[in-house]
């Protein structure tokens, strides 16, 4: 097994961070909803689906 060094050689993926970040908060989401699943609007709205449609919209997309 190889192991990293330590000491400023740590690649971050932010990638890989932000989808993490998203689940996080996904998460977060269905532990404090009422009901036993969150529905498509919920989860739109954790993931700010929404916003991001905005974005693309006025950039011309």
């Amino acid at each position: 097994m190889r192991v990293a060094p330590v000491g400023g050689t740590a690649v971050q993926d932010h990638v890989a961070l932000a989808e993490i970040e998203l689940c996080g908060d996904l998460i977060i989401a269905a532990s404090a909803a009422d009901e036993d699943r969150l529905s498509m609007e919920s989860i739109d709205e954790v993931l700010k689906v929404a916003e991001e449609r905005t974005r693309e919209v006025e950039a011309g997309r």
